[in-house]
């Protein structure tokens, strides 16, 4: 009856970061880390999580002489918060019938 829950996205951080890229779709490092309220040393693994799993994109580069990384959301990331939000749905329409 239920789906199971991407154990990827169901981690409250990495939820949070994909969250964020949805509407955005790229954003830099500082920028999510000071959305999320997470520290670099705990972002930075859970961006590493999500670029493993193929669902973001990391790029790394120099502004202005200064390192910037920048998260961007892939095609397969938006599909699977696309799913993990319509299981998400089918676990909340479950007490309603």
């Amino acid at each position: 009856m239920f789906k199971e829950l991407d154990p990827i996205l169901h981690s409250q951080l990495r939820l949070a970061v994909m969250s964020l890229l949805i509407g955005i779709k790229e954003a830099e490092f500082t920028f999510i880390r000071e959305k999320t309220n997470a520290t670099a040393g705990n972002l930075s693994v859970q961006v590493q999580k999500l670029k493993d799993a193929g669902y973001i994109e990391v790029i790394k580069q120099f502004k202005e002489n200064y390192p910037q990384t920048i998260c961007k959301i892939t095609p397969r990331g938006l599909e699977a918060f696309d799913e993990y939000v319509k299981a998400l749905q089918q676990y909340l329409q479950a007490g309603k019938e």
